[in-house]
């Protein structure tokens, strides 16, 4: 039987913890911030004539997206590095970032149930389907919103794992320690 003594954290060690985790969630926020940035910076840099800086932007994200011009949102009459779908599952993955210490601790790392992130695909899969079977056009709108949903339940599942991942480089590391105090 497990007694709340054997669970015991220093407080000492509890606040290093929570520091850790809210540096792990600073940094997978700035990524996230960074990437976005990206998508955004390539229709404005070929906009200005700034090829050489659009033009590997937009090859790196051609291995990721269609990037098919009709699909995709534009920005200063250029479209995005991506399509409409994925600025969307980005845009939902920064708003899953900011949302989860609003949501749960920041060190909460009990498990939220794989349920919801298979249910947040649930209207992508619906909206694309719909379309290849010609029963209705999909529309910049359904895309974003859909790609929104998908990429906000991915966010509040990866905050938790940048966190229990860093904490654990650092339990093996040595540099937190778990043990009674």
């Amino acid at each position: 039987m497990v007694t709340a003594a054997d669970n015991y954290v220093p407080i000492g060690v509890n606040a290093r913890l929570r520091s850790q985790a809210w540096l792990a969630w600073s940094i997978g926020l700035a990524v996230v911030l960074l990437w976005l940035a990206l998508i955004l910076a390539a229709p404005v840099a070929k906009a200005n004539s700034l090829e050489s800086v659009s033009s590997p932007i937009y090859a790196f994200f051609s291995y990721l997206c269609h990037q098919i011009d009709s699909r995709s949102l534009h920005l200063q009459g250029e479209k995005l590095a991506v399509c409409s779908r994925c600025f969307g599952v980005y845009a939902g993955l920064l708003i899953g970032f900011l949302a989860y210490p609003l949501w749960r601790g920041i060190d909460d790392l009990r498990e939220i149930p794989k349920f919801w992130l298979f249910l947040a695909c649930v209207p992508a899969g619906v909206d694309w389907s719909l379309t290849i079977f010609g029963i209705w056009d999909n529309t910049h709108l359904s895309r974003l919103v859909t790609g929104a949903l998908l990429g906000f339940a991915c966010g509040t599942f990866i905050v938790p794992a940048i966190i229990e991942i860093t904490r654990n480089f650092a339990l093996r590391r040595g540099t937190l320690t778990r043990s009674k105090a």
